[in-house]
């Protein structure tokens, strides 16, 4: 039986650099790059962090001629892990990518086709998950439709047929992987911070940071559709406080950030105002906040 879907590789050309870190997951990796390899328009470029390996990570890396990986004999986080993989980096866009994905047909073509009109390297781009279960997000920036949440359950040929049926609406809020970001404005704000390690917010502290210096189009691309089985590497560590270290660092929490500077999920109607004036009830309930978590 024929695929549903076919896709043409342009072979001669490579456009994004992919960092994925894995801890221990390797059944889902070899999901993920198998997507990645069956899926994307272009020949990008893969680079994976191991953090332990213990599952034979590193062995079936060894026999895969097309990925870049690094290999820490411990548990280094999702911060640690990028930053080192973005010592191997040979593009100037850089993916950040969770090893529970599965990339649907042209993921990759859609987010270049946006990068292309905006003629500009000063923003921050998201691809759409597609998620089984509603997550608890502060707004709706997912497609909830269950094509499976394990591997023994994934539908893969259902999400094939049907993936493009799912319309989403290009979006404002970019902050979550699949993300992208021209690697200039990486290394202007440091990649992501070790403060937050090994992972918990670190995605709004990175989107905050962009902001931070001058970034104001961040926009998540509705036609870019990565399915996500949900946290398989998350639920099983340790987490951090990434919440109140995001509010001491900030002065404001990340829902803050993602609803009244972001305005995380609603319609992309192009790059934000300079400056964003938060409401006298805002500003209350953060200082409030500020000063419960100093007690």
């Amino acid at each position: 039986m024929s695929e549903p879907i076919q896709v043409v590789r342009s072979k001669n050309k490579e456009v994004f650099s992919i960092l994925i870190p894995t801890w221990n997951n390797l059944e889902y990796l070899k999901c993920c790059i198998n997507s990645l390899r069956k899926n994307s328009r272009f020949n990008n470029q893969i680079i994976v962090f191991v953090n332990e390996g213990k599952c034979g990570t590193v062995e079936w890396l060894d026999t895969q001629d097309d990925i870049d990986y690094i290999h820490a004999q411990e548990n280094k986080g999702i911060c640690f892990a990028v930053n080192a993989c973005r010592t191997l980096v040979k593009n100037d866009y850089i993916v950040y990518m969770n090893d529970d994905m599965y990339t649907c047909p042209d993921w990759d073509f859609e987010l270049h086709r946006e990068i292309e009109k905006l003629d500009t390297d000063y923003f921050y781009m998201s691809a759409t998950l597609i998620e089984p279960v509603k997550a608890n997000n502060p707004n709706d920036i997912a497609v909830i439709k269950n094509f499976g949440d394990t591997l023994a359950t994934f539908d893969e040929k259902g999400l094939l047929n049907e993936f493009k049926k799912l319309h989403k609406e290009n979006w404002l809020g970019s902050s979550w992987p699949p993300s992208v970001v021209h690697k200039k404005l990486w290394d202007l704000v440091g990649g992501f911070s070790i403060e937050f390690s090994p992972g918990m917010y670190s995605d709004p502290d990175f989107s905050m940071k962009l902001w931070q210096a001058g970034i104001r189009i961040f926009i998540g691309v509705g036609k870019s559709k990565v399915y996500h089985f949900g946290a398989k590497s998350t639920k099983r560590v340790l987490k951090n406080k990434g919440s109140d270290t995001f509010l001491r660092k900030w002065g404001i929490t990340a829902r803050t950030f993602y609803s009244e500077y972001l305005s995380i999920g609603k319609e992309y109607t192009g790059c934000y105002p300079e400056t964003v004036q938060l409401s006298m009830l805002s500003k209350w309930r953060n200082r409030i906040k500020r000063i419960i978590k100093s007690l």
